[in-house]
């Protein structure tokens, strides 16, 4: 692990960018970073409360949010305020770039969500990526994006995240 002055780790940014644009961009303290992973913490970054329907996100969640250099995804542990595990997201993203204090990482469109019990395993997004364009643009990507989903839905389904997490 990578020595981080608490100074560093106050500082650091995420910043999500989609479709070439930057669509959100919030504080995190920075927990580590081995030179292949990146874990950040952060509280919940949005305005208000996000419903989906089988989750709610909002003012007192926690986010420790698990980041790669080389894999295409990254893997989002969701608190209540209370400390209770809501479950993990995951983000189907471009390789994490880390620039002085900012992680940089690009969405393409897929996500993934696993709630605490295991009983909820459900791909998201997939109609987005569709209309994306991005199996045109960069089939590359395209392929690789989907193999990232199916490794994380294979892995929520046979039990989780903790091994991927360690």
């Amino acid at each position: 692990m990578s020595a981080i002055s608490a100074d560093m780790a106050a500082r650091w940014e995420v910043v999500l960018v989609k479709a070439g644009r930057t669509k959100i961009r919030y504080p995190a303290e920075l927990l580590g970073d081995d030179g292949e992973r990146v874990v950040v913490r952060a509280p919940w970054a949005g305005s208000g409360v996000r419903d989906f329907g089988f989750v709610r996100f909002g003012p007192g969640d926690v986010f420790t949010e698990y980041y790669w250099r080389h894999r295409w995804y990254a893997v989002k542990e969701v608190r209540a305020a209370d400390g209770r595990v809501k479950g993990w997201y995951c983000d189907i993203t471009r390789p994490a770039v880390v620039s002085g204090t900012e992680l940089v990482v690009e969405d393409l469109d897929l996500d993934l969500w696993r709630s605490a019990d295991g009983s909820d395993v459900r791909r998201l997004d997939e109609d987005e990526f569709a209309e994306s364009g991005l199996a045109t643009r960069d089939p590359r990507a395209a392929s690789a994006a989907m193999a990232a989903l199916d490794e994380l839905e294979g892995l929520a389904r046979e039990g989780g995240f903790e091994e991927l997490l360690a």
